[in-house]
């Protein structure tokens, strides 16, 4: 993992994450340089630093790119806009949910996001899908060179990730690439439902994931009988709990098993294991509506597997890095071997050989990544060679 402060797991997580979507090493030590110091405080004041310092190049950039519009260079533009908005989604992504601004610094991630991917022709559709008396945020990529009807993958987030941080790892795209769609949803507790909608996360994800695959047996484009999932993370425990309760998915992946997140909050209460995110019990009792830390482990006592994984009858691909600082690997092999009635399970344990060994391979998520759009390419019927 690479770790450009010494002492700030969750700094270096976010620097990992920002590369991961594509930022460039040059903008990042003139970001980074200055807050070795900021880096060392308490939450409050060095997240304060951070975004100060990377929403300034996020400024920089966008002024760049609007005198490459000016002069008509849009390619160049879109770049420079898409980038920017790496760099406000990892700043907004470190600060308490209540910090001043902080909501005007998400609007602006997206729309700053939706610019750059417009400028550059990317495919990539923002959508909306009924739930209940709101609705889901979504993008939707198409599949290249596929027939009318294509096979599709649902993503979706884990406790601190969004569509849009998805959507630039890549994953969507080297799918696109093997004949399968992507649809990157932010699920209740995350990215818009929760800053815009005021959707708090459920431990019953199936109630979200049905509404899903309803609006998406409503289009002609996707394959109904061909609609698999991924999460990521968290999305570790939400995409089985889902299968094991929605039969019309045709395979699930996790990367990053999270097969009980019940267990990982009482190892957090006692300093094990690593956070994700400052201001993580905040945090956590804003992703799921709690009022306080006690509230929210009730909560957490419905999140875990066990009992229900013998319900999904499908395909099945479990991923973990062999590092995995935040979720210990064994809980890959709990979920794995749960799975007893899936007719396809496997699991891959990334090591160091192909890298990817930290959580959810947010180190190196490259080769992972193409291992697990392969495998979703070969069970839902895409291709892995031209």
């Amino acid at each position: 993992m690479f770790r450009y402060f010494p002492t700030n797991y969750v700094w270096n997580l976010s620097v990992d994450l920002a590369i991961e979507m594509g930022a460039r090493i040059g903008e990042i030590e003139v970001m980074c340089a200055p807050l070795q110091e900021a880096a060392k405080q308490p939450d409050a004041e060095g997240t304060r630093a951070f975004r100060q310092a990377w929403s300034s190049m996020a400024d920089r950039l966008c002024e760049l790119a609007s005198e490459d519009e000016a002069k008509g260079r849009l390619l160049s533009a879109g770049e420079k806009f898409k980038r920017a908005a790496i760099y406000l989604i990892t700043c907004e992504r470190l600060q308490a949910h209540d910090a001043p601004g902080r909501i005007d610094l998400y609007r602006r991630s997206l729309d700053t996001f939706t610019k750059g991917v417009g400028l550059l022709g990317e495919d990539c559709e923002r959508v909306k899908i009924p739930y209940g008396e709101s609705h889901l945020s979504g993008l939707l990529v198409k599949a290249k060179g596929a027939g009318a009807r294509s096979p599709l993958l649902v993503q979706v987030n884990g406790l601190d990730s969004t569509k849009e941080m998805k959507y630039l790892v890549g994953l969507p795209a080297w799918l696109a690439a093997r004949g399968v769609s992507s649809l990157i949803v932010d699920q209740p507790g995350t990215g818009e439902a929760l800053r815009l909608d005021g959707l708090h996360a459920v431990y019953n994800s199936e109630s979200w994931a049905s509404r899903i695959v309803d609006w998406l047996e409503t289009r002609d484009d996707v394959d109904h009988k061909r609609i698999g999932m991924e999460g990521v993370s968290l999305g570790g425990y939400y995409c089985p709990r889902a299968l094991a309760f929605e039969p019309r998915f045709a395979c699930g992946v996790v990367w990053g098993a999270n097969h009980d997140w019940r267990d990982v909050q009482k190892k957090r209460l006692q300093r094990e294991g690593n956070f994700p995110v400052p201001h993580y019990w905040k945090h956590v009792c804003w992703v799921w509506g709690a009022k306080d830390v006690d509230e929210f482990m009730q909560i957490a006592e419905n999140v875990h597997l066990d009992g229900v994984l013998d319900r999904i009858q499908v395909p099945f691909l479990v991923t973990h890095g062999e590092k995995d600082s935040q979720i210990p690997v064994a809980w890959a092999h709990r979920t794995y071997e749960q799975l007893v009635n899936s007719p396809k399970r496997e699991l891959k344990i990334f090591t160091d050989r192909e890298g990817g060994v930290q959580h959810s391979s947010f180190d190196n998520s490259i080769n992972a990544g193409h291992y697990i759009a392969d495998w979703v390419a070969e069970i839902l019927g895409g291709h892995t060679a031209f």
